[in-house]
């Protein structure tokens, strides 16, 4: 298992890797800091400007019941129930971004706590000050953080991101593969949804493997 590390590729705002939330803590929980997971943002919606339709929100929130259906998460009052919320994910991807840059250590639990701010506990994570104030939590100073995300060094690092998920063929969330194999690769762990009983087994089977 030397050298090897999983590459999970998500959006915090895209609800199956809300979903695939208690899969990753479980990948965690099995494996600690022997198989590191490194987080690539996507890029699922950034750069949006028109507000959001209300016909396209009630749509959504019916998507939202195959996913607690699917993974048991808890979906609440959204932040996307404000007037003329815009679904722009770029905010909240770059929100995660300035804290791996920050605390590598971190990142996943604070791309958990943005999913659940904005999932079930009704927060707008397309807003800086939101983004911020769930920084706090994990020991960063709002006003610092709220910075770094405005920063052109984190919007150019995110948008790698993008760039790196589009180049490895990753067309939905969430992706994970784990490598690098003794030629390069990386071989797919799972691409799109799968609960722990499915993804854990299909790790292990692919680390003996190898």
């Amino acid at each position: 298992m030397s050298g090897k590390s999983l590459v999970y590729f998500a959006d915090p705002m895209c609800s199956w890797c809300w979903g695939f939330a208690a899969v990753i803590a479980a990948i965690e929980d099995a494996f600690g800091d022997t198989l590191p997971i490194r987080l690539v943002m996507g890029g699922l919606r950034p750069g949006t400007v028109e507000p959001m339709a209300e016909s396209a929100k009630s749509e959504l929130r019916g998507h939202w019941v195959h996913v607690t259906e699917a993974s048991g998460q808890p979906f609440g009052p959204s932040g996307l129930d404000g007037a003329g919320f815009v679904y722009d994910t770029d905010p909240a991807a770059r929100a995660v971004v300035a804290m791996r840059r920050g605390d590598p250590l971190r990142a996943l639990a604070y791309l958990e706590a943005v999913q659940r701010g904005f999932y079930a506990g009704g927060l707008d994570v397309t807003k800086p000050a939101v983004l911020a104030e769930l920084a706090a939590g994990f020991g960063q100073d709002p006003d610092a953080f709220a910075a770094e995300l405005a920063s052109e060094a984190v919007k150019q690092e995110t948008w790698r991101d993008y760039a790196i998920s589009r180049g490895a063929g990753v067309s939905g969330f969430p992706t994970l593969i784990l490598g690098p194999q003794a030629d390069g690769t990386y071989l797919a762990v799972t691409r799109g949804f799968q609960p722990v009983a499915q993804v854990l087994p299909a790790l292990a089977s692919l680390l003996a493997a190898a």
